[in-house]
């Protein structure tokens, strides 16, 4: 109740403080409005397409976490969204019965204390087939299930399979598994549940040593950290009592993202079971086990990633995603469901990167997303003759697709440059579109938000290279303003006419943005995207640079003796690139990024991962990998330069970012380095709330110093 109470008196303050600063008119957007927001996620439709449940996350900025909730809505406007899940522990992964009279989802909110039950000697891997596995279903006190893994009291709380009826009442925790649920998803007769939880021989027999012990050239990854001794696998759970039974089994590989086939017999996942999977290899496949258990066959044939399976909706085909060659776009591939016979490209000429595979139409056609020209979409494409057609259109961004094959409607989340993610029901072509949700309409009615402006220019070579420009708020004729350049991660990514807050945050500051989409971006097509090889630093740079001169010479208002770059990642490492190469900048902040290859490569979770960026290996390219690392051009620069970065990165590790401030300091740059304690490569993304808010505020503060000239800027820590 006191945390109800608090978040209540949080959200009144921060209406209050808004209601305020509305008697004097809108306002700019700052870093800490990140506090007030309401994020979208995960929406799904019940069977009848009536409903749509989805999640909605807030920020308790005193406890300095998210909460996640779910939401129901009527799809046809009728009703106001009304929340469903009302914990104090976060719920997600909403997931309707096939009946639509329930919804499960994933909780680690607590139940009546369980007793510790012995698991019996974890299943010893053994290569294809695999044992058929030995169902639990011993009864447990309160109602609760048994399973292979029983929950320890004292442990650490995961998340499990909750159930709540659509009439009411107190939820039922399903499952008790001592790893919690990664994922999970009803049968077609809503009688099971198939799912994932991770496994390993420290569940039965605690480690005699806390020292981490590898065999593997993999053993780390940004997002989970270190590894353990535990695999990912296939279990099916009674949705009744909760009683679990294990499907898949491995010591050397994860399965992942389970599939049920129509009649609910067979389900496909996907793994990679060569054997390397944690030394470097990228080949999973698709493979399909009995529902009961027993051995698995593979459904894929190619021997690069394949993964997405989704069953046509007779269960004679599998339609997934998959590559032939590592650098080329994945494909939408058919091959027959009783596997051993080869894959078919359904739609060979798409040049776009479909993901959220999904059929509709009765087994017509297959709908996916997609990023195109700084936009998302959905696209259909015709099971038949392999036809393409794009489904939504305008300036925004399309995605989470949920589609209903039986009432032909969907529903999505879109958002654009001036608005975040709300929820929206449409037919299966587009038509009859209905906003069902106004998220965070208070907050914006106190906002005044920037627009932006598409331009196209050429780069290197003469290509077409997108731009996008944002305009300071207030702008005035005659007046000259700063402007940011900021560099979008990946490379493989695109930026766009959807929503970034530090663009606005900048915007409100009184500043300029500038932002590009160069080779290397996706949604331009393959060979745009693969443009990047062997040009980091070179064809890349000039695309840039080339939109720098070309936005400067459209719009005189802009000051060119106070111009800023920043970037993240990919973007952080162009941004060093830049400040080595030309003294254009006059204040740069750059975040997680790459200074050195030859140190990069063997430290960083993907281990060799530029190999198709330069032409081969660190040991085949050794001088182009340190010819292409800024460090080599420390010397050279001059731009005041701000160094974020997190000391758990292990996508980029730390050390990227020490050795480049204390180079800088060697050669006598005005540098300053922070260091974000407990977070990863995703820190602007999903790191701590505080940490997300002062990692833009310090962005703020260097361009504030060194873009408006104010000397007496102060530092987050320092207020």
């Amino acid at each position: 109740m006191r945390t109800f109470l608090n978040a209540a008196l949080a959200a009144s303050l921060l209406l209050t403080c808004a209601a305020a600063q509305n008697v004097q008119g809108p306002r700019g957007v700052t870093a800490e409005d990140y506090y007030a927001f309401e994020f979208l996620s995960d929406p799904r439709l019940s069977p009848d397409g009536r409903w749509v449940a989805y999640v909605v996350t807030t920020v308790d900025q005193r406890q300095n976490r998210r909460l996640s909730q779910i939401w129901l809505a009527a799809t046809d406007g009728a009703r106001p969204p009304r929340q469903f899940t009302t914990s104090t522990q976060s719920s997600s992964l909403p997931r309707w019965s096939p009946d639509g009279r329930t919804l499960a989802f994933l909780s680690t909110r607590p139940a009546p204390d369980v007793p510790t039950a012995t698991p019996p000697r974890s299943a010893t891997p053994t290569p294809t087939p695999a044992p058929t596995p030995t169902p639990v279903s011993a009864e447990m006190p309160q109602g609760l299930p048994s399973s292979l893994q029983t929950a320890s009291a004292d442990a650490t709380p995961r998340a499990q399979v909750w159930l709540l009826s659509l009439e009411g009442g107190e939820a039922r925790r399903l499952t008790n598994l001592k790893n919690g649920v990664n994922g999970f998803d009803w049968s077609p007769d809503g009688t099971r549940m198939v799912l994932t939880t991770r496994t390993g021989p420290s569940d039965s027999k605690a480690p005699s040593s806390d020292v981490r012990h590898y065999k593997h050239a993999s053993y780390k990854f940004n997002d989970t950290g270190w590894f353990d001794d535990k695999r990912s696998h296939v279990w099916v759970a009674d949705a009744a009592s909760g009683a679990a039974t294990q499907l898949t089994f491995g010591e050397d590989w994860n399965d992942t993202d389970p599939q049920w086939s129509p009649d609910g017999n067979f389900i496909a996942f996907v793994s990679d079971r060569t054997g390397k999977a944690f030394d470097e290899s990228r080949n999973t496949d698709v493979f399909v086990v009995d529902s009961a258990g027993g051995p698995i066959r593979k459904i894929s044939d190619h021997d690069e990633a394949d993964n997405s399976p989704r069953w046509s909706p007779d269960g004679k085909q599998i339609a997934f995603l998959g590559r032939i060659h590592e650098t080329d776009h994945p494909k939408i591939y058919l091959a027959p469901a009783s596997g051993g016979q080869a894959s078919r490209n359904l739609a060979p000429a798409l040049d776009l990167i479909p993901s959220n595979l999904a059929w509709a139409e009765q087994g017509r056609a297959l709908y996916f997303e997609t990023g195109v020209r700084g936009e998302s979409h959905l696209f259909r494409v015709d099971a038949r003759d392999g036809k393409v057609v794009q489904v939504t259109k305008g300036a925004r961004a399309v995605r989470l697709v949920d589609i209903s094959n039986d009432s032909r409607r969907m529903v999505y989340a879109a958002n654009d440059f001036k608005h975040m993610d709300d929820l929206y029901a449409a037919g299966l072509d587009g038509a009859g579109e209905r906003k069902l949700t106004n998220l965070n309409a208070r907050l914006w009615s106190q906002l005044k938000l920037a627009d932006v402006e598409r331009m196209t220019y050429k780069g290197a070579g003469g290509w077409d290279v997108d731009g996008f420009l944002v305009k300071p708020l207030g702008w005035q004729e005659g007046r000259k303003y700063p402007m940011v350049l900021s560099i979008h991660g990946g490379p493989a990514g695109q930026y766009g006419v959807d929503w970034f807050q530090e663009f606005q945050v900048y915007a409100a500051r009184g500043w300029a943005v500038f932002y590009t989409n160069p080779r290397g971006s996706t949604g331009y097509g393959q060979k745009f995207e693969r443009g990047i090889e062997g040009e980091w630093g070179r064809n890349d740079y000039t695309d840039v640079m080339n939109g720098v001169e070309e936005v400067l010479r459209r719009n005189p208002w802009i000051d060119r003796e106070r111009l800023g770059v920043t970037g993240g990642s990919y973007g952080g490492y162009l941004t060093n690139w830049i400040v080595g190469h030309t003294n254009l900048f006059k204040a740069a902040v750059t975040l997680r990024s790459v200074v050195n290859f030859v140190s990069d490569e063997g430290t960083r979770d993907g281990a060799y991962g530029h190999k198709d960026d330069f032409g081969g290996d660190l040991f085949e390219k050794f001088d182009l990998y340190w010819e292409r690392s800024p460090l080599k051009y420390a010397k050279n620069v001059k731009t005041p330069i701000l160094i974020l970065h997190s000391d758990n990165d292990y996508r980029v590790p730390l050390e990227q970012g020490e050795q480049w401030f204390r180079a800088l300091r060697h050669f006598g740059a005005t540098a300053e380095f922070v260091i974000f304690p407990r977070e990863n490569h995703n820190l602007t993304r999903t790191g701590e709330p505080k940490h997300l808010v002062e990692s833009l505020n310090w962005q703020l503060y260097w361009f504030d110093r060194y873009l408006d000239g104010k000397t007496d800027a102060v530092p987050p820590d320092a207020r």
